[in-house]
Parts: structure tokens; C-alpha cells; sequence
């Protein structure tokens, strides 16, 4: 099987949130289970020159945005075992940033255009072009009512991954025929019309073939109206063709066992270990070192959607519990500037450092006793299972992979691996909180139990990529595409 990636972000080139982390680490998985992947990003300015000295240039061609002839370069680079393809187009993509500029959805639909024509210029004819979020979610849809016209493409079968269905890409009216090249015929409420604009990521889950999602849980939710941010019609239109398979991590990059970035390398053999970072964490940040006091840590975008509202809700009753709160993440100013002021509050007890440090994160996960991750909703999260693998015990909502990969504890059946509450309510979770800490201050045997299971638990891309394999086998057999 031939599979093309085509993706807006991917590690360790370039990174904004869990989709580089997937685009990184899936393909490299697929490889070693038989299947032949490949990737197809932008390249970005902010791409190390490191890696840009080592791109070959393919082919250089010019791609259709609407009225308009642009340049295009494909250049390769081959890393760790997968073949990456860069499209090439510094007018779009050499920024300082990936989104959030005015004319994203230009960007967008020459990237678009640009996967589909490179096909033509490979020495790789790919089985499935398996797109990611918005930022690709045309590519279904030009190849349904176009590309699969011409010679190479009659064949291609398409998968479109939502990781997260809040961000949709979309954008005016007229962006259909000046920038796309689309006919308005096409512009209606069951394919492209989005309250009175246009929406990339409807136009994946109306014209791919089949459709996933990065956890089981997450599929059910999104076809429901509080979270199906107004798709959830469409998505239970499709529910035939949905497919829910959860993400996993590189575990051979979160591995205490041998990572470079911690202190003290441990595994679920030697958890007594893990003690000298949690030991190295405090004293780095000028915490009180004391083995007894609970270090709970919070490595995370910081806006709405991971729960930070109950957390500030709560936050004095959390301080009452004696315990030390590091929170390492970016976002929303709101919850930058609350954070600060809780530091300056409890100068003994939390510490905040603005921005990603990925060293720290590593050294966060190793040392705290406790990883919170509260969430609105999730379609997967990716923290919660590495905080498990150091050995970190998570307290986490029950939405979406939180859902799927943290069972709570129960002590009359000892079967679990972490903490969690089900409604989205402040006094939940400091309930929540609570019964953990009971459990780590008074119940040490269950705990160091609780400590060696969650690190025992195998969160690899393993079983993902047999899913997706088996996705793929079954989609190249069908004997038609999907028909809309």
C-alpha cells in the first residue's frame, strides 16, 4: 500500500499543537508495519536550515488559484526511514508563523492544489492521499469533482482525520472561484455552504471516502450538538463511513528509561528514581525539596478548551491543599496574566513559565506526582499519556481521549490508572483533587501500585497503525469511491 500524508505541520521540522506530533510519528510506525508513507507539508520559513540544506528539489511547477498561475517548488527529504515532500512557495509560507494571517485561505488552497498536482511529478502514484484538519480538507473535494478525471488519479481514495473539529477554516464566499477554481454550483447546504460562507473542513467530511477521528470517544461526542460545533448533522450523515482510532506517542522519544532531558533516568523497575527529579524540579524552581508535599503539574495550551476556567474557579481551595502547582504552557493572555498573579500570590507553592520549553517539559513529566489536564473536551491529548509513562498519575475529565486512555481508580476492584470526573464543574474537580491526594498522602502502597501500573500501560503508535492499516487495506478494495 502507497500512502501520501498531506499535512499543514509535522515534527521536527515544524510545530504548533498534537497534529505535528501524529504527522512525526504515525508514518514512521505504518513504515515498520509494511506500509509505504510519505509526507507532504509547506515549507515554512521557520524551518531549521539544518533541514532546508538537505532538501532536494524535485520539480518546480505552477499551480492554479483561481485566475492566477503560481509558482511552485517540490523539494525531498528523507528522514529516519520517510520520504518528506516540501511545497515550496515563499510568497505563502515564508512567515514568521503557520496561521492566523489574512489570506489563509489563499494559502491554504494553493497548498491544497499544490498536493494534488506534485502527485503528477512522483515517483510515487499513492493509493490514499490521507488528509489532516482543514488546512487540507479541499483535497477530498477537488479530487472528487476534478483530479479523478485525469490519468494517475482515477484510483486515488481519500481519508480525511478531524483532531480537532473547533478549527474549521472557514472563509468568504468568494473564495470558492476566485482562489479555488470551484464552480458556485457547488455552493449549498449539503456541500459547501457554510452560513453563508465556505468551510474547508465540511468539504473533507463531505467528499472523503472515509473519515477519523483521534479517539473512539471523540467520534461519538462530535455527532452531538454540543460538540459537534454545527457539523454534527453532517457527521451523523456519515456515521457509516466514521472511524474513531486513538492517537499514541513516540515512545522511544518518552522513554524515562534513556531520555537525555531528565535528570535521573528511572523505569516502572526503579520508580524510587523518579523521586531525585521531582527532588531536581523543585530545587531548579526554588521550591521547598521535600519528598511529602504533592508536585502537581499542568503542561498545556492555555486557553478555554483544557479547563483552565474551573481551574481558576477553585485555584485558593487547590492552594489550601498544601500542594505545588508548576504550570508550563502559552495561550491566552487571560490565563498568562491569572497564572502570574497566582505565582506572586503563593510564592512557596506555584511557579508558571510562559511559553514551551521542551526540555522542561520532559523534566516536568518525570518529576511531578500528578498530571492535571481538566478539559472541555479532547479529541485525544497526548499529555495525559505521556504523563503516564513517567510515571505521573492524571486527573482528567471524561471527554473524549482523556476518556479513552484514563480508567479511574477503584480501590475495591484495584483496577485503573489515574483520576477523573464527569461533569465539566470546578467543584468536581477539586473533588477529584482531593481523593487523589488521599490516596498519596495516606494510601503509599496503593500509590507506588498505581505509580508502576500507568507506566506499564503501552500508549505506542503500535496499535494505532495496525487500525489505520487495516482502514487503508479495506478502503483500497472497495470498488467505488464514496459518492456525494
Amino acid at each position: 500500500m502507497k500512502i501520501l500524508f498531506a499535512v499543514s505541520e509535522c515534527i521536527p521540522f515544524i510545530k504548533s499543537g498534537g497534529l505535528a506530533d501524529v504527522a512525526g510519528s504515525l508514518p514512521k510506525e505504518l513504515i515498520n508495519q509494511g506500509t509505504d508513507v510519505r509526507v507532504i507539508l509547506p515549507n515554512y520559513g521557520t524551518i531549521s536550515q539544518s533541514y532546508k540544506q538537505k532538501m532536494r528539489k524535485v520539480i518546480d511547477f505552477t499551480v492554479k488559484v483561481g485566475w492566477r498561475n503560481q509558482y511552485c517548488g517540490l523539494l525531498e527529504l528523507k528522514l529516519n526511514g520517510v520520504i518528506y515532500y516540501f511545497v515550496d512557495n515563499e510568497y505563502y509560507f515564508k512567515r514568521e508563523g503557520l496561521y492566523g494571517y489574512f489570506d489563509d485561505g489563499e494559502r491554504f488552497a494553493f497548498f491544497n492544489r499544490a498536493v494534488l498536482d506534485a502527485v503528477a511529478h512522483l515517483n510515487f502514484s499513492p493509493d490514499i492521499i490521507h488528509c489532516h484538519d482543514w488546512h487540507t480538507g479541499m483535497i477530498p473535494f477537488l479530487h472528487r469533482i476534478e483530479y479523478y478525471r485525469k490519468p494517475g488519479y482515477e484510483f486515488i481514495r481519500t481519508i480525511f482525520t478531524i483532531h480537532n473539529l473547533l478549527f474549521q477554516g472557514v472563509f468568504p464566499k468568494d473564495t470558492l472561484e476566485d482562489l479555488l477554481g470551484i464552480s458556485t454550483k457547488y455552493f449549498t447546504q449539503d456541500q459547501l455552504e457554510f452560513f453563508g460562507n465556505i468551510n474547508f473542513m465540511k468539504a473533507g467530511l463531505v467528499s472523503a471516502d472515509m473519515i477519523t477521528t483521534v479517539s473512539p470517544t471523540y467520534l461519538e461526542e462530535i455527532q452531538t450538538a454540543y460538540f459537534g460545533e454545527k457539523l454534527d448533522g453532517l457527521l451523523r450523515k456519515r456515521h457509516a463511513d466514521l472511524k474513531g482510532i486513538l492517537n499514541g506517542i513516540d515512545d522511544t522519544f518518552y522513554n524515562p528509561a534513556d531520555d537525555p532531558l531528565i535528570y535521573r533516568n528511572f523505569d516502572s523497575a526503579s520508580i524510587s528514581l523518579k523521586l531525585e527529579n521531582k527532588r531536581y524540579v523543585q530545587r531548579s524552581l526554588g521550591l521547598t525539596e521535600n519528598d511529602d508535599i504533592p508536585l502537581m503539574v499542568m503542561v498545556t495550551r492555555l486557553t478555554k478548551q483544557k479547563g483552565l476556567d474551573l481551574v481558576k474557579a477553585v485555584f485558593h481551595e487547590m492552594m489550601a491543599e498544601k500542594l505545588q502547582l508548576v504550570v508550563l504552557g502559552t495561550g491566552d493572555f487571560e490565563f498568562e496574566w491569572f497564572f502570574r498573579e497566582m505565582a506572586h500570590q503563593y510564592p512557596d507553592q506555584v511557579r508558571v513559565q510562559i511559553g514551551f520549553n521542551e526540555e522542561w517539559a520532559h523534566q516536568l513529566y518525570a518529576g511531578s506526582d500528578i498530571f492535571l489536564m481538566p478539559s472541555k473536551f479532547e479529541p485525544c491529548g497526548l499529555g495525559q499519556m505521556i504523563a503516564m509513562r513517567y510515571g505521573s498519575i492524571p486527573i482528567v475529565r471524561e471527554t473524549g481521549g482523556l476518556n479513552d486512555t484514563v480508567t479511574a481508580y477503584d480501590e475495591w476492584s484495584e483496577k485503573g490508572n489515574g483520576f477523573s470526573f464527569a461533569n465539566f464543574n470546578a467543584h468536581d474537580m477539586l473533588f477529584t483533587i482531593r481523593h487523589c491526594l488521599s490516596f498519596y498522602h495516606y494510601k503509599k502502597p496503593i500509590w507506588r501500585k498505581l505509580v508502576k501500573t500507568t507506566m506499564d500501560l503501552d500508549f505506542s503508535w503500535a496499535q494505532s497503525a495496525f487500525q489505520y492499516n487495516r482502514l487503508y487495506s479495506e478502503l483500497i478494495s472497495r470498488s467505488e469511491s464514496h459518492v456525494f
